[in-house]
């Protein structure tokens, strides 16, 4: 059954992914390390559906207070879900849009694409890497190796990348055939990318504690002291994280 062939195709990658991509991961999380323990940020961008990633590392319990989510309306699935897609192919809007964040070259950025051929994520790749800053890159490698890129470099994101995590998906990110079904469905990148993201997230905390810097976290604003701390923490970082 379809159900559970999804969940043992999604528990294959999933264990890919750690078994494979902890080294990466675990640089990832010292290079954000670093940005937090010397008082700036880590950005986070993605295109679409990608930009769930972004809303993930951002605002929520239990994450990392020091993370700009960069949720650029015209890269949104809404009103119209065929404007992101054209928006994202079109190159040059992304290379001056950091001269309206407050950035620095002690900031990290994580950009998310599992194709990684699209202009508007390698256009933030370089406009970040001419800032100083180091880049964080979440893609699939077999769907970013079978496609050709959209941008005049004639490269992919991960090329750009200082730091590249393979979330494991297949190339059109869907699993499942049948017969009947003319295209694959059931697509993965989702779940194995937030994973991803979530572990490095554990692990940036870690290695901070461990360095004496106890970084802040939201806690949920559901609990009954949760505005207080928050709001505490949008007060310091606020200046910091523009979309706060």
């Amino acid at each position: 059954m379809k159900h559970k062939e999804y969940y043992e195709v999604l528990k294959q990658q999933l264990d890919r992914q750690v078994n494979e991509e902890i080294d990466n991961i675990e640089l990832a999380a010292q290079i954000c390390a670093k940005s937090i323990m010397n008082g700036r940020v880590v950005h986070a961008f993605g295109c679409g559906h990608s930009q769930m990633f972004a809303m993930e590392l951002f605002y929520r319990a239990g994450g990392l207070v020091p993370i700009n989510a960069l949720l650029i309306p015209q890269f949104a699935l809404f009103p119209k879900a065929k404007l992101s897609t054209l928006q994202e192919r079109m190159e040059g809007y992304m290379e001056g849009y950091l001269d309206l964040v407050n950035t620095s070259k002690d900031d990290t950025m994580i950009i998310v694409s599992i194709s990684g051929r699209n202009a508007a994520v390698i256009d933030l790749a370089l406009a970040s890497k001419k800032i100083g800053m180091k880049v964080i890159a979440l893609v699939s490698e077999e769907f970013s190796s079978s496609v050709t890129s959209r941008h005049s470099s004639g490269k992919n994101l991960k090329d750009f990348a200082d730091v590249v995590i393979d979330v494991k998906c297949v190339a059109g990110d869907a699993c499942l055939s049948m017969e009947g079904m003319e295209h694959k469905f059931s697509g993965t990148s989702t779940i194995l990318g937030m994973t991803a993201l979530n572990c490095m997230s554990s692990r940036v905390i870690e290695i901070c504690v461990e360095n004496g810097f106890e970084p802040p976290v939201f806690v949920s604003g559901n609990l009954d002291k949760g505005d207080k701390i928050n709001n505490e923490h949008i007060k310091k970082y606020g200046h910091l994280v523009d979309c706060l």
